[in-house]
């Protein structure tokens, strides 16, 4: 069989402009296993003058002439939030492999649809969060699974930043804005990642915007051993991004960046003893662009799919399956919890 790099790359296509596709386009550019060929945009001007910017070839004037050029393996799609679920099932009901912006769906059910078409299309869905890719918090995550920090007791993550421009549809509820879902969905995957399930029960207090939008929340994610995670987002502070993870015999500190470089090196610090006087010591990384990382790591997928390889080669698509639908659920219950006032059950699992 082929190896993923001897085969020609993947070809992708971009649906819409936004300063988010930019990041992405320049981001995989050095990749050898994939190639960003076409580009679509409601606005023709926008397409042209995108596509002329980063030499790609091709360009469509609407997104749904992009979604059915039968050249395109696969979409990549950072659209506006409410809009990813329609856009990611035609998709899919086109033969298309997608890597989809987070959040990948407004709620569980939606999110569960959408993987449900996949599997029925016999294509790759993935949700694309650059940070879960990159070697930082691989190595976070191998950390925890190693049991350098023991068992898991507690976890505190945060992500915020100002969303000053008015009009930006982050600010509408109807177009899937509010903090939670733009970051707060961050600090939740890093836990279910760290934790390795979803929560029992969930607590949350938000601060709403003028429009109806969560501008803040806080929650407590409770865990069925008894661990618990705190996390926190904001559209109101100061940009931060950080997280605490805490065993009974360690603790591990870290920013859990998308990209990692030698202008933002990001931070991951460990301490391996439950004491004080071990002092606490840098964990090595390599340095990467997570665009780049969960490109390739999508076109693995792509590639395991295409060979039609069992098992143990299809897990990591099984597992960021997971991943996302229990992130999803558990975004459901903070903001029912914080609109309700009180604590949230969660249901367990489904296959």
């Amino acid at each position: 069989m082929p190896s993923d790099s001897a085969a020609p790359p993947l070809t992708l296509g971009i649906l819409g402009c936004a300063e988010l596709a930019r990041g992405f386009v320049a981001g995989v550019a050095p990749s050898p296993l994939l190639r960003v060929t076409h580009v679509a945009s409601r606005d023709a001007g926008r397409a042209a003058a995108f596509a002329a910017e980063f030499a790609l070839p091709h360009r469509h004037a609407g997104y749904e002439a992009l979604v059915d050029d039968a050249s395109v393996q696969a979409l990549y799609v950072p659209l506006p939030n409410h809009l990813h679920a329609p856009w990611v099932l035609r998709a899919l009901q086109a033969g298309k492999h997608v890597l989809c912006e987070k959040p990948l769906a407004l709620n569980e059910a939606e999110a569960r649809t959408l993987f449900d078409a996949a599997a029925r299309h016999g294509r790759v869905l993935l949700e694309a969060f650059p940070y879960l890719f990159q070697p930082q918090t691989r190595r976070l995550h191998a950390l925890v699974r190693e049991g350098r920090l023991g068992r898991l007791r507690l976890m505190q993550a945060s992500f915020g930043f100002p969303l000053a421009r008015p009009g930006n549809y982050r600010h509408d509820p109807a177009q899937g804005g509010g903090a939670l879902l733009d970051v707060g969905c961050y600090p939740v995957s890093l836990a279910r990642l760290l934790f390795g399930t979803r929560p029992r029960h969930v607590s949350a207090q938000a601060e709403w915007g003028p429009a109806g939008e969560d501008r803040r929340i806080a929650a407590t994610l409770h865990f069925g051993d008894g661990a618990l995670a705190q996390i926190a987002c904001a559209f109101d502070t100061a940009v931060h991004r950080h997280a605490t993870v805490v065993g009974d015999a360690g603790v591990a500190f870290t920013d859990y960046q998308n990209h990692t470089g030698p202008e933002r090196p990001g931070l991951l610090s460990v301490r391996s003893t439950p004491g004080w006087d071990t002092p606490l010591r840098d964990e090595p990384f390599a340095l990467a662009n997570g665009f780049r990382a969960e490109a390739e790591a999508f076109v693995a997928m792509v590639r395991a799919a295409e060979r039609g390889e069992p098992g143990p080669a299809m897990a990591p698509m099984a597992a960021m399956r997971s991943l996302s639908l229990d992130t999803a659920a558990t975004l459901d219950a903070v903001r029912e919890s914080a609109t309700l006032g009180r604590p949230v059950a969660l249901a367990e699992a489904a296959p």
